[in-house]
């Protein structure tokens, strides 16, 4: 049996899926031990609600919690409300408040690991204190909720801010008030251009030295830093300057393997948006580093790689089309539409890709329920069977 997939040249070109099952992975024990690993997850978006792109989403909340239970399942950490949840391109506050309550809510009932971000999307623009208060707002409903906060990177923020001393004075007024411990979160402008120059300059060793003192000054509150700069030296070089006790967590797409692995001087946690269609592979691989077996961990996760480069290929912000996509065809969720119409956001050819390098993978339990469902996203686009 074959398919025919479109390819970049407007062509088509044959495929032979994969047949056999993946067999179910076993139940784990309890999270993997050596690494702390959250899945940023995806909402499902209700296909039958009569929405517009410009007004508020509608969420399957059931679907959107079962695919919580799924990854809380194998042992990995959920990060709730991030983009790639589709906020701020498409779920606005409301909905994501929404979000964080349930979610937090099915933690507890579970005994899942959450963390949630905190930010300032409802806040179009504004003054530094207005920025402050929206920050507190999210992240009083955060807390409210029992739990963890991600402090998110703030478009107002990048807007108003004249230089480093005004990131100092927001963050640095954030964390006294944090009743626990947060995870800052630096997302590059690669995933955001409206982030282009955060921490006070577009010169990255100047941003990183604002980002370090800003830890510096209140190292007690923060639990970790999420790094998403695409750049494995910068976070590494980041990561050995981290006070003790201040944990990694890489959110680069690209290199998550050897960041994971780590080196005779540290090793980074995970906080990965390409860990919501790898999540059951990727637990059993960071579980493999409990053993110290570095070689099978490499050999389970450097393969995924490619999949990864390839759905977050630039633009990389819609990178989150291709998690919806395979979300679909592995059976999480019974069609393939998005918050903000975001299905639309990447080509035909790209989908096709991403779909084989996911069934060469194993990802789909069921590679017949996926080619099937391909063909049918195929078909309404015009191509022949």
């Amino acid at each position: 049996m074959t398919i025919r997939l479109p390819a970049p040249d407007g062509g088509l070109r044959a495929y032979e899926p994969r047949t056999d099952p993946v067999p179910p992975a076993p139940a784990p024990a309890g999270p993997p031990a050596s690494r702390t690993v959250f899945s940023a997850a995806h909402v499902v978006a209700d296909p039958y609600a009569d929405t517009t792109l410009d007004g508020p989403a509608a969420v399957d909340w059931d679907a959107t919690l079962a695919f919580r239970r799924h990854l809380w399942s194998h042992g990995l950490g959920v990060a709730e409300a991030m983009d790639t949840a589709q906020r701020g391109m498409g779920l606005d506050w409301a909905g994501a408040a929404e979000l964080i309550r349930r979610s937090a809510a099915e933690a507890k009932a579970v005994g899942g690991r959450i963390a949630c971000g905190a930010g300032t999307d409802h806040l179009p623009h504004g003054t530094l204190p207005r920025i402050r208060a929206a920050y507190e707002e999210q992240l009083a409903v955060v807390e409210e909720s029992g739990a963890q906060a991600i402090l998110m990177a703030s478009r107002a923020l990048a807007a108003a801010a004249t230089g480093p001393d005004d990131y100092l004075d927001v963050y640095g007024h954030l964390l006294r008030q944090a009743s626990e411990p947060v995870v800052l979160h630096w997302l590059g402008p690669m995933f955001d251009p409206a982030l282009d120059g955060y921490w006070g300059s577009a010169d990255l060793d100047a941003a990183t030295e604002t980002f370090l003192a800003v830890i510096a000054a209140h190292p007690d509150k923060v639990d970790g830093v999420k790094v998403s700069l695409l750049d494995a030296r910068r976070e590494v070089e980041l990561r050995r300057r981290l006070p003790d006790g201040v944990r990694c967590y890489t959110g680069d797409d690209f290199h998550y393997p050897e960041l994971i692995e780590g080196d005779d001087q540290g090793f980074s946690h995970a906080l990965l948006g390409v860990f919501d269609p790898l999540g059951p592979l990727a637990a059993r691989a960071v579980r493999t580093l409990d053993t110290g077996d570095t070689t099978s961990f490499r050999a389970l996760l450097d393969p995924t790689v490619p999949l990864a480069r390839h759905l977050f290929h630039p633009p990389t912000r819609y990178y989150k089309t291709g998690v919806v996509l395979l979300a679909w065809l592995a059976g999480h969720q019974d069609h393939f539409t998005m918050v903000g119409g975001l299905q639309s956001a990447r080509s035909l050819p790209h989908l096709a890709r991403a779909y084989e390098l996911a069934d060469g993978l194993g990802l789909f339990p069921d590679p017949s329920l996926a080619e099937s469902r391909m063909k049918s996203l195929l078909t309404v686009h015009g191509v022949p069977r």
